[in-house]
């Protein structure tokens, strides 16, 4: 080997041991940055300080899980043991000399907001320190990830939101523990200042105040009391109203206050049960989980109602006031009129319900819970009411249908499956047909479009009438025409006399059919006179030409033959 070679060798292995030294420095500079997992097995935490964590020697406080911390929490406060509550806040924005005084009162507080306003999910906080997500389908996409913050309640007072979180910390040299953050610390000011304690409860004894069965003992009797007086104030709005519907003397006030009776009513009540809570007492957090919603869609539906109510009695009052009656009788822009004081009231139907929604979603903040569920379930709830409601979205997309293309008018003069009716009303999912005997058929409106009508009314009211009569072969036509041409002149409900016909139309062996038409001013008017013209009509050929009636005539054959044999010999 060469001196050279040696030396380009020696410089290649100088070179590779600088890679290795370099790949080495890099790979502990990652080891170092990466955090080095607790004994626990978890690596989420917020560094902080010691001072205001409620950290002390020997300290036997378990906070080393959501669950534990809640738990301790709401045992401390339930033994009215504020001192040892407030070491599950951080209180570390209060300055030192104020978290000894301000800390139990702080806990005090919050244990009251919690108690009224808060339902704890046991199951759902987690049991690990990590606050680890274990369930693979959770709906955020978190699953198998540990957390360090946990959210507990979204509070609203004052038109803002508050929320109610827990947190992981972790002091230097000393484990990790969950703690309630402090700006919920802060927040409890105003949420105690709109959920706290009413004024009037210090009026209840403190005998009264002991837990049974999950609620205290005294709204055992607050509560069906307070229903009672509900039920009592709603009867009294309901009897109230009706008496004011029946001394009106306005049509539509009489009829809106009549039909508005129950709404009103119902929101009353449910404004008085509002009222109770706002102001008289605040009840605990199972008893307000089901009261705040249930009130809230009391209110909304009784808001709602009341006003579709009185609405539905204005636009009745201004229809029979330009419109009047509505049948066939009735122009093309009055029918056409009619049914869009329909369509407007099903577009505000479909307003009203979409906002009372968004009103009782934002009230109930469950935008987020239930925007996340229906993403989550977003392909079975599809398929669900994809199926259930089939038939109910289908319906009211057809009656949109009607209601805009206009097909059938409410008033227009039809003739379905066999029936002569009058489109009565034209509802979300069926249609009510008022036939001329007065009977009433509904018809869900996927099926009435799907199947071939007749209208009698699509342009005009004016419609050709056929009257039909078997008559002897041996009558003459042109007589029975210029007797139907004057009975035309003669009868006050024709108002085009010149426009008829009357053709032989068809012909057997037992008679022939003679067919008198004439242009009528609406079916229902066309149906009377057709009718009359019939009765003369017959009542002309009886009298003056009894001979055109028909008849049967049966032959003698053998008499006709011999008769055809005698004729032959006196030839």
């Amino acid at each position: 080997m060469t001196r050279r070679s040696l030396h380009a060798m020696c410089e290649t292995r100088a070179a590779a041991r600088v890679v290795v030294a370099c790949l080495a420095a890099l790979l502990a500079v990652l080891c170092l940055a990466l955090p080095s997992a607790a004994q626990d097995g978890s690596d989420y935490w917020y560094e902080t300080e010691p001072e205001g964590i409620g950290t002390r020697i020997g300290d036997a406080l378990d906070r080393s899980t959501p669950r534990q911390t809640m738990r301790g929490f709401t045992n401390a406060s339930d033994a009215r043991d504020y001192e040892r509550a407030a070491r599950y806040l951080n209180l570390s924005r209060l300055s030192p000399a104020d978290r000894a005084t301000r800390g139990p009162e702080i806990a005090r507080q919050l244990a009251s907001i919690m108690e009224r306003q808060v339902w704890i999910d046991w199951t759902g906080l987690p049991a690990r320190p990590d606050a680890r997500i274990e369930r693979s389908g959770d709906s955020n996409g978190r699953a198998g990830q540990p957390r360090r913050d946990l959210h507990v309640k979204t509070l609203d007072a004052g038109g803002s939101a508050y929320d109610i979180r827990l947190a992981r910390y972790k002091p230097p040299e000393a484990p990790a523990l969950w703690l309630f953050t402090p700006q919920t610390v802060e927040n409890v000011g105003p949420l105690y200042a709109t959920y706290g304690p009413r004024k009037y409860e210090s009026m209840i004894p403190e005998r009264l105040k002991r837990e049974v069965w999950g609620l205290w003992l005294w709204e055992w009797i607050v509560v069906p009391l307070s229903g009672l007086g509900a039920l009592l104030l709603g009867w009294g709005t309901y009897a109230l109203v009706s008496a004011l519907s029946r001394r009106s003397e306005r049509g539509w006030l009489k009829a809106g206050l009549e039909r508005s009776a129950l709404p009103l009513a119902i929101l009353v009540m449910a404004s008085a049960g509002q009222m109770l809570l706002s102001w008289v007492v605040s009840f605990s957090g199972p008893v307000h989980a089901f009261l705040r919603p249930t009130l809230t869609i009391l209110m909304v539906w009784g808001v709602g109602m009341t006003f579709l109510r009185m609405l539905d009695a204005i636009l009745h009052r201004i229809t029979l006031r330009y419109v009047g009656e509505i049948d066939d009788r009735r122009g093309r822009d009055e029918r056409e009129f009619y049914t869009s004081i329909y369509a407007l009231r099903r577009l505000i139907v479909l307003v009203m319900v979409a906002v009372a929604a968004m009103v009782v979603l934002a009230q109930l903040n469950l935008f987020e819970s239930l925007g996340l569920t229906l993403l989550a379930s977003a392909g079975v709830l599809t398929v669900v009411f994809g199926i259930a409601g089939q038939a109910v979205l289908g319906n009211i997309i057809a009656s949109l249908q009607i209601a805009f293309a206009k097909p059938v008018r409410i008033g227009d003069a039809i003739l379905f499956e066999g029936d002569w009716a009058y489109v009565e009303a034209i509802f979300y999912t069926f249609l009510r047909l008022r036939t001329w005997d007065k009977r009433r058929i509904v018809v869900p409106v996927t099926y009435f479009v799907s199947k071939p009508f007749e209208n009698w009314s699509v342009t005009e009211a004016r419609m050709m009438r056929v009257i039909e009569l078997w008559l002897d072969p041996r009558c003459e036509v042109d007589v029975l025409r210029r007797k139907f041409e004057a009975l035309l002149k003669e009868d006050p409900d024709i108002e085009d006399p010149e426009n008829t016909y009357t053709y032989a139309t068809e012909h057997r062996p037992e008679g022939l059919k003679v067919g008198f038409y004439a242009m009528m001013p609406d079916p229902s008017t066309g149906w009377a006179v057709q009718g009359r013209l019939r009765e003369r009509l017959l009542a002309h050929v009886r009298d003056e030409h009894p001979d055109w009636l028909p008849r049967e005539r049966i032959m003698d054959v053998g008499a006709a033959a011999g008769g055809a044999a005698r004729a032959g010999a006196a030839d």
